[in-house]
């Protein structure tokens, strides 16, 4: 891993959104907000995103595309940004994981790895 892959940090929550969603047509909501942390010394702008998600059935599914949340932002050192987004799964659990494309100040580009993180209802894993 290079230092500008190591220099931004990715934290996630995710969030069952109960209201919104039908288990018996199985449609499952999940939102997920994700903190994105520039620990580096230098600007860092996030141009793509790569999303795997993967259900309890095995199905996945795949997202590409500019930016996040229609914002292609770029990141001080030493802050963060913040955004929420969400999936529909049709299963209460499932697995998401990915990485952004970004590119430093100095026009080196880099991807960042986001971990497998789960998304499953309240109450189902114990």
């Amino acid at each position: 891993m290079s230092a500008l892959e190591t220099s931004i940090k990715v934290e996630v929550k995710t969030e069952y959104i109960e209201q919104q969603s039908s288990p018996e047509d199985q449609k499952y909501l999940f939102s997920y907000t994700i903190t994105i942390i520039n620990l580096g010394e230098a600007p860092a702008k996030l141009e793509t995103r790569h999303w795997i998600i993967t259900d309890a059935n095995g199905h996945t599914s795949e997202v590409k595309g500019a930016g996040v949340v229609g914002e292609t932002p770029t990141i001080p050192p030493n802050t963060a940004y913040q955004y929420t987004s969400g999936t529909v799964l049709d299963t209460p659990l499932g697995i998401m994981h990915g990485s952004y494309g970004m590119i430093s100040d100095s026009g080196e580009r880099f991807n960042v790895i986001i971990k497998p993180f789960r998304l499953a209802t309240p109450g189902l894993l114990h």
